[in-house]
């Protein structure tokens, strides 16, 4: 990724920022769909957001993980949610997130403890778990992921939010995104694309490159044993949208082309109407490092934007959705 360092911007960049709860339309039933928005779309700045970290918290936004403070009730409520996942991802997730859970010895029971858990990470590639107290700056943010360190929440939510938080929680974070920064590929192009972001704060970019992220880190597919699995943690955190985005006829499921994919859209308030597949991880890391951003920048701006359901004819089309699940909401 490269191109000249940015400015700091203050609106906030915490990726997966809020969950929305979708309470169904028309008599259908709820859905249990975590909604990520990234809040550096609306590319303006956020006065509420202070210039400084708040009472506690390190210069570099961080918090103590105090994992000794949390209750029997939230190491159950981990416990129960692992459970669900990990009996329904076996066989549709990639293996590499299996293999991150079994050696950084996810499936002990209770909430990780972020020291334990970065003793192991720390080994294998290199990276480390922090807490935030909750929304950091965007040129925070990347700099964590520049440095291997990824941002996590510390709190876990109640029985009452077991489909629907306002932001992401520890399991969406740790369960979510963690197995796979045991990989090192994964873990490369992860702090690769931290680099970039700080890169690209001089261009006015965050909208696009938010795209990447989206549709990769949050909600990517992937080619493996000539099936397709899942990988992003939007997804492999999510009990609906991991049988969604694999089996139902809805979405498009289209080859992870980079500029194809930073022109698209894609869905704040519901599941995908579009997933990209990539061919590897080795790969997604390959087409990143070799690209240059920044005439990449200046191209996206001189092309329209794509509508999440868009399908081009020079599309590399793995599954043409029929769409009907954002039909019937929409209808």
């Amino acid at each position: 990724m490269n191109g000249p360092g940015g400015q700091r911007l203050h609106h906030v960049v915490k990726f997966a920022a809020k969950f929305v709860h979708d309470k169904g339309t028309k008599g259908r039933p709820t859905s249990d769909k975590r909604n990520y928005i990234p809040h550096m779309l609306e590319m303006a700045a956020d006065s509420s957001l202070p210039l400084s970290p708040p009472p506690g918290a390190s210069a570099d936004w961080t918090v103590p993980q105090a994992w000794d403070s949390y209750t029997p009730a939230e190491h159950a409520m981990w416990d129960q949610l692992f459970a669900r996942q990990s009996e329904m991802l076996p066989g549709r997730v990639t293996q590499a997130f299996l293999d991150g859970l079994d050696v950084l010895r996810m499936g002990h029971p209770g909430i990780p403890d972020f020291d334990e858990l970065n003793e192991r990470l720390m080994q294998r590639t290199g990276w480390q778990v922090v807490a935030a107290p909750g929304l950091v700056p965007d040129d925070i943010f990347f700099d964590h992921l520049a440095n291997r360190r990824f941002v996590a929440g510390r709190f876990i939510r109640t029985p009452d939010q077991i489909d629907y938080l306002e932001e992401p929680d520890i399991f969406h974070d740790v369960f979510g995104h963690v197995p796979l920064l045991a990989h090192p590929v994964f873990a490369d192009y992860m702090q690769a694309y931290g680099r970039g972001g700080l890169r690209s704060l001089g261009f006015g970019a965050l909208h696009k490159l938010a795209r990447l992220y989206w549709y990769t880190v949050e909600f990517g597919l992937i080619r493996e044993g000539g099936d397709l699995k899942l990988y992003g943690a939007g997804i492999v955190s999510s009990f609906g949208e991991s049988t969604f985005a694999l089996d139902d006829p809805s979405p498009n499921r289209i080859g992870f082309d980079l500029k194809r994919l930073m022109r698209t859209k894609y869905r704040i308030d519901d599941y995908q109407q579009s997933y990209f597949v990539i061919d590897s991880f080795d790969d997604l890391l390959r087409q990143t490092m070799e690209t240059d951003f920044a005439p990449l920048y200046a191209e996206l701006e001189k092309s329209e934007d794509l509508e999440p359901d868009a399908v081009l004819a020079e599309d590399r089309v793995i599954t043409r959705g029929t769409q009907a699940y954002a039909l019937a909401k929409a209808g």
